[in-house]
């Protein structure tokens, strides 16, 4: 079958490439057309308990694009004309921001934060600073001490040292662009920022905007790995196929894929372009795999008028096998990453699958195609010959297989497997560091969340809620009040934990109002009649929406938010476990509790449900390659034989992100996933090559010193080039890309070494019967050629 494939592909060839060439041009349109942007929404496991909840009462209690700005000052406090007219501008510019939730603008110039006044005259509730502000220095005296006195804004709203005061907005969800958000409220920001007041902005919306805005960066750095690439390619191989067919079929697999992917409606997700890269690369690998051995067969063909095509006939047929297991491999490995629940995973999952499957057109039968056309070469276009070089790698690998070191370098193979194995299960289940992964600690973002976090509760933002649906009025019975307090006190204690805010915080503070100002009733009241009646009091002077933060419409459900300083995994897993035990333990009699909501709620989310399915997915991913394996060679050993590179590579690569603190979150799972297919394409040359040479009667020894200098050349030449060009990533202002570049490096070079330094040993050790069984059925292509020959 693989015969008749390559001799039709090379005699039609002609039609082929035509076709491929009109695919090509037609899907051009789409690739281009294809829209690059994050959408939130696709983050979410959304059949995920916390999610449900999220979704359930965020335009209540608060969404996850909740953006946070602190305005400060390094000489005095903020109670001054200049600040406060700033804080006022922005609070007013944040209503013209796209997409923006208008009753979820909080800040001393909305209409949410008032004083509750009581008198002889009755109980009255205004604004702290609206619609006006303060007309002069008397008023500003009595702003601040309006401040001072309430623990709902001196504190959450109001830093300790009266030097900032934060202004928090959401966004709806379905609505909101992160780009044109991050480009609003940085002009609004860029408005009121001076000498001696600065601005902090942090949130998902900024977070992603700031992705979004280092995309020019991204397409320079992947313009400079392509250069490098050319270059490198350009050096190794010393002729101009070796260096413009691979990139070609690099360039066609990628039209091909992002047009298709755009037919399908799914959009480019920008932080996944370390993922296409990867795959790019594979196609290059493969690419260049062809074109070595083009040039190896025509050492062994008879010049004519037919060399050429006999040639790519030859390297199509014989790399057919290992092109396409290769293919099938990374698809395969990738699509299980499809079982995750996350909207995002599934789509990217439909984008690499579809990206790897253009490897088997650009590069399995694009190369030998074109390669036909071109006449028998003479010489090479520069004079730089590192080949000697490249060959001394080589015969150290071919001395480390056929001497007794071969021995050693499995015994070493097997304890750092073991080692690395075993320092892997450190690993952490989401972020591993304070800050966001995504940026460096140095960049704005996350310096801005830092000083925040000095200053207030935190920035990160978790809901509980309380209550049940139908119950009128629940949350203002006294067991559901004093639950939340109990609960308050409790999650504290957790460090990371800065403060909570509920409406158990503002009915004590209408206690002490009505006694006075007496701070010894800052307190619940001791019966349920009481806490209702100071509900009602609440209710009757204040406006429309003023209690959405803290109660539904009906107040059946109330909320309690807690706020973080980080959102590293431990913390989120923490609070998430004492959660839990706090609810166990205090039952309720009416209502129930519902976790979780907001940022912090989503998160923990997404870390369960990868945690949930990392082990199993690893698992399921390396099962999935051994049926491939042992399906194409028709041997289990060869299933298990496999596994050796792709273990090897995933347990040190684990190892070493568990080292470097980078976690596996939402953003990493993708690049493990290729990865597990990634550690095995380079052993598929190297052994099926052995395999081929025995079949046409050449010895062990003889055999693994062909297929390295032939197989193990291209595999060498592909894995220098690409570990070079992908360690360019470590430039990039993305912390996640240049710590995903380096990954790929790290994983292309262990597998590059596992196949050119372990697997030769392994299978001189052990003769496995389907690469030493089989010298009666000769595989087609070139040995059966070379037989013929001889």
């Amino acid at each position: 079958m693989i015969e008749t494939i390559a001799a039709f592909c090379i005699r039609r060839r002609r039609p082929v490439a035509a076709l491929i060439a009109l695919l090509t041009v037609a899907l051009s349109w789409f690739a281009l057309h294809i829209e690059v942007r994050t959408v939130f929404e696709d983050m979410l496991p959304s059949r995920h308990e916390y999610v449900k909840t999220h979704q359930k009462f965020k335009d209540t209690f608060g969404g996850s694009n909740m953006v946070t700005i602190m305005l400060e000052v390094e000489q005095g406090d903020i109670f001054d004309p200049e600040v406060l007219e700033k804080v006022r501008t922005v609070t007013l510019g944040l209503r013209e921001v796209s997409a923006v939730n208008p009753f979820q603008i909080i800040s001393l110039a909305s209409k949410k934060l008032k004083e509750v006044r009581a008198s002889t005259d009755g109980i009255e509730t205004r604004p702290l600073m609206w619609p006006d502000l303060p007309a002069g220095a008397g008023e500003i005296a009595e702003l601040r001490q309006a401040v001072l006195r309430n623990p709902l804004v001196y504190g959450p709203y109001v830093s300790k040292d009266l030097q900032a005061t934060l202004i928090t907005v959401d966004f709806i969800d379905r609505e909101v662009d992160y780009s044109k958000v991050f480009d609003e409220i940085s002009a609004l920001v860029r408005k009121v920022e001076n000498g001696r007041v600065g601005v902090r902005v942090v949130g998902a919306p900024i977070l992603y905007g700031w992705v979004e805005h280092y995309l020019p960066e991204t397409l320079k750095l992947v313009a400079f790995a392509l250069a490098l690439t050319l270059a490198m390619l350009f050096l190794l191989l010393r002729t101009w196929r070796g260096v413009l067919l691979p990139l070609l079929a690099g360039a066609v697999s990628a039209i091909w894929a992002l047009g298709i992917c755009n037919l399908l409606g799914i959009h480019f997700e920008p932080l996944v372009i370390v993922v296409a890269m990867l795959i790019t690369s594979r196609a290059v690998s493969h690419s260049v795999q062809i074109v070595n051995r083009f040039d190896d067969e025509l050492e062994h063909i008879a010049e004519g008028s037919e060399t050429s095509r006999q040639a790519a006939r030859i390297a199509l047929a014989d790399l057919f096998r290992p092109g396409m297991v290769g293919v099938i491999a990374d698809a395969a490995c990738m699509a299980v990453v499809a079982l995750s629940p996350i909207p995002m995973l599934q789509k990217l999952t439909v984008l690499a699958v579809v990206w790897v499957s253009t490897l088997t057109i650009s590069a399995v039968i694009l190369t030998p195609v074109l390669l036909s056309w071109i006449r028998r070469p003479h010489g090479t276009v520069h004079g730089v010959d590192l080949s000697p070089l490249l060959r001394g790698v080589l015969d150290f690998g071919l001395w480390m297989a056929l001497s007794r070191f071969r021995y050693v370098v499995i015994v070493c193979s097997v304890l750092v497997l073991l080692g690395s194995g075993w320092y892997a299960l450190k690993l952490k289940v989401g972020d591993a560091n304070p800050g966001s992964p995504i940026l460096w600690p140095q960049a704005t973002y996350n310096r801005d969340s830092t000083a925040i976090n000095d200053r207030f509760d935190g920035v990160d933002r978790l809901f509980v809620v309380v209550g049940e649906d139908g119950k009128e009025g629940l949350v203002k019975s006294n067991e559901t009040l004093q639950a939340m307090n109990r609960f308050q006190r409790f999650m504290e204690v957790q460090p990371e934990i800065g403060g909570s805010i509920s409406i158990a915080d503002v009915v004590p503070v209408l206690n002490r109002t009505l006694r006075e100002g007496n701070p010894r009733y800052e307190e619940l009241g001791a019966t349920a009649a009481v806490n209702g009646s100071l509900m009602a009091i609440l209710e009757s002077v204040s406006e429309p929406g003023d209690m959405d933060r803290f109660v539904d419409g009906h107040a059946a459900n109330g909320s309690v938010t807690l706020m973080f300083r980080d959102r590293q995994g431990e913390t989120i897993r923490t609070a998430m476990a004492r959660i839990k035990e706090f609810i166990a333990a205090n039952p309720l009699a009416s209502g129930h509790w519902q976790l979780a909501g907001g940022l912090i709620g989503i998160t923990a989310a997404m870390n369960e449900v990868i945690l949930a399915s990392q082990i199993e997915g690893v698992a399921l991913a390396l099962l999935v390659l051994m049926i491939i394996c042992t399906m194409v060679y028709r041997s289990t050993v060869a299933g298990m034989l496999f596994m050796v590179p792709v273990i090897i590579s995933n347990t040190l690569t684990f190892a070493f992100m568990a080292w470097k603190g980078i976690g596996m979150s939402i953003n990493t799972v993708p690049v493990a996933a290729l990865g597990i297919g990634l550690g095995v394409d380079y052993a598929f040359y190297v052994a099926d090559r052995i395999k081929e040479e025995i079949a046409i009667g050449n010895t062990p020894e003889g055999a693994i010193r062909t297929s390295l200098h032939s197989a193990g050349m291209g595999v060498l030449v592909t894995a220098s080039v690409l570990i070079l060009s992908t360690l360019l990533w470590w430039a990039s202002s993305l912390r996640f890309q240049a710590e995903m570049g380096l990954l790929m490096a790290i994983w292309l070079g262990i597998s590059a070494m596992s196949a050119l330094f372990v697997m030769p040993a392994v299978i001189y050790v052990f003769r496995p019967d389907f690469i030493f069984g089989g010298k009666e059925s000769a595989v087609p292509g070139g040995g059966q050629a070379r037989l013929q020959q001889a």
